[in-house]
């Protein structure tokens, strides 16, 4: 009798630190996150801040880094520190991310250069930074998972789940209020959340699950990161200019890289399938709710962060400026007008991961993935110069999508795994997610760089002799790439005025001839035909994404427990038996 007493007194301490869980890796996801997309609006605060033209000749590269190095990082690492969490403690490897992601973000924010200088300062600390954070997203929802009963996992996942997207969303609003201010006020914002975040972490959470023990696969580990990289940076590569061409598929360089790379992939999955202790267990995809949560998981991702990017350039290059916004001002009002994006995706996420808990993961995911991929459809419908409450209504039923497939998906693919596997499972879901977002860009800004080349050379040619400039001039600036125009937009830098500068043809030209060329018109009228046919290109791979996405969710499985698969609840009983027997 007096053995049972303790009993009741364990669930509230068992309830108080779930929440306490839940609370703190909610907000490491979320700064982990935010500082992903926060960067992409403040691009035009930070080069001007270091004193750096990315858009000049053989600069470009710090900017592509810039924007993609965090995610690379992030998606190499994620399973590698998740099979380390497992090993070793998932506190302890969370608890160490977090305190070295603050250090990287005190550091970004001293940048002491300038010029090349300072862009190499920045790069570089934002791939330690990157560190910090997959060691924080790759055990965040094994944490979680450990915490929570199988009846509010669901919950708890898709909180987790929707303060790490709601991060990307919302940085991009931070990004521009923060560098209007401060450029460093970017990285300023992570230190305070970070240093709280790493004091309480260490007070408040622990370890709840035992540690799988085992040895490092240094080969897994090495063929990975480096066939993985190889591949991302190839196509981080493949977008710069080669030789004459639009893009830089055809360089040998990128070509060596990304077969050299998925050739290293193959490797590391002949390597797992013979060591004593895998890095990741290949065994785990033979879980049908794991594999089809993942190939789900892998499609939206991809179409979800092109998306943003290429919303991004359609409202600073094209919509903004023909409502009579400035280049210099879009930035900022790119991430205000996209809020309703935020909104559907913040209402939706919490609702969704509840109702999983007590219907199931396979119906919400399922409809979340087809909405997903009608708001692509209604995107392609949409004209260049739009009614915002169309566009707005679109975005935000983009977000509810998200929201509705995010929550649902993350809790089946973490309910279907054995509990003593949970950091590597949350590891390999994450590289999935960040693997998608740093592809996205790359295979998104090919499509619309396609359908550009097509037609925006000879239009921007006609249209600059038209108005007055040179016939050599003109030919010029319309055999530039067209990619040096959507970075030019993107970095809130009037594309035509960049464009001419080189030539010297600007103060030769009348007053009137340079008011209409470098005024807010101009370039989004000129480009609004051949950016048309990129978009239609992009949004109807993006809803093709969706449908895979669709039919992978329906391929899960029937209506499993509520939060968890069968193979997952076999592995929490096994480790509750374990630490009963410890107990006993």
């Amino acid at each position: 009798m007096s053995a049972a007493a303790p009993a009741p007194a364990a669930k509230p301490e068992g309830d108080r630190y779930k929440w306490a869980a839940l609370t703190n890796t909610t907000a490491a996801v979320f700064m982990s996150s935010l500082d992903g997309s926060i960067v992409l609006i403040a691009l035009p605060a930070i080069f001007n801040g270091i004193h750096l033209d990315p858009l000049a000749p053989g600069n470009i590269a710090y900017l592509l880094w810039m924007i993609m190095g965090y995610r690379l990082v992030q998606a190499v690492l994620v399973v590698t520190v998740g099979r380390l969490g497992d090993m070793y403690g998932r506190v302890r490897i969370y608890n160490a991310g977090f305190t070295l992601f603050t250090f990287a973000s005190v550091l970004l924010s001293f940048d002491p250069f300038d010029a090349e200088h300072g862009a190499m300062w920045l790069i570089g600390w934002r791939l330690l930074q990157a560190a910090g954070g997959s060691m924080l997203t790759a055990n965040s929802a094994a944490i979680l998972t450990d915490a929570f009963p199988r009846e509010q996992r669901g919950f708890a996942l898709g909180i987790n789940q929707v303060a790490g997207l709601a991060g990307m969303f919302i940085g991009l609003v931070a990004g521009g209020l923060l560098a209007t201010w401060d450029w460093r006020a970017v990285f300023w914002v992570n230190v305070p959340v970070g240093v709280f975040g790493t004091l309480w972490a260490r007070r408040r959470l622990r370890e709840t699950a035992g540690r799988g023990g085992g040895r490092i696969d240094w080969w897994g580990n090495v063929t990975f990161a480096v066939g993985l990289s190889a591949v991302l940076v190839g196509v981080t590569y493949g977008l710069q200019p080669y030789r004459g061409r639009t893009m830089g598929w055809a360089n040998p360089m990128v070509l060596a890289l990304i077969i050299g790379g998925v050739v290293l992939l193959a490797a590391f999955v002949l390597v797992e399938n013979r060591v004593a202790s895998p890095m990741i267990q290949l065994s785990l995809f033979r879980l049908r709710a794991f594999t089809a949560g993942n190939l789900a998981g892998l499609a939206i991702s991809i179409g979800r962060g092109g998306m943003l990017f290429v919303l991004i350039i359609w409202l600073q290059g094209i919509w903004l400026p023909l409502h009579g916004y400035d280049y210099s001002r879009t930035p900022l009002w790119a991430g205000i007008f996209m809020l309703p994006l935020t909104a559907g995706f913040l209402l939706a996420g919490p609702v969704s991961g509840y109702l999983s808990d007590r219907f199931g993961s396979r119906g919400l995911a399922t409809s979340g993935a087809l909405l997903f991929g009608a708001s692509f459809v209604g995107l392609m419908c949409v004209p260049i110069d739009f009614d915002y409450w169309v566009f707005a209504l679109l975005i935000a039923l983009n977000g509810i999508a998200s929201g509705m497939f995010g929550s649902p998906n993350s809790s089946s693919i973490m309910g279907s795994v054995p509990a003593h596997l949970r950091g590597v499972a949350s590891g390999m879901r994450a590289t999935f997610q960040n693997s998608g977002t740093a592809v996205s860009i790359g295979v998104f800004f090919s499509l619309m760089i396609a359908g550009l080349a097509g037609n925006l050379p000879h239009t921007l040619t006609a249209h600059l002799q038209q108005n007055g400039v040179p016939h050599a001039a003109a030919a010029q600036a319309g055999s530039l790439p067209p990619v040096a125009s959507l970075f030019a937009a993107q970095l809130g830098v009037n594309p035509v005025a960049h464009l001419l500068g080189p030539s010297g043809v600007p103060p030769k030209l009348t007053p009137e001839q340079r008011r209409a060329l470098t005024g807010r018109e101009f370039f989004p009228h000129l480009i609004s035909g051949p950016f048309h046919s990129g978009l239609t290109i992009v949004f109807l791979f993006g809803a093709a994404l969706a449908v895979l996405a669709a039919i992978a969710s329906l391929l899960r499985g029937g209506r499993e427990e509520p939060g968890t698969g069968q193979q997952g609840e076999q592995g929490t009983s096994t480790a509750e038996g374990a630490a009963s027997a410890r107990a006993s």
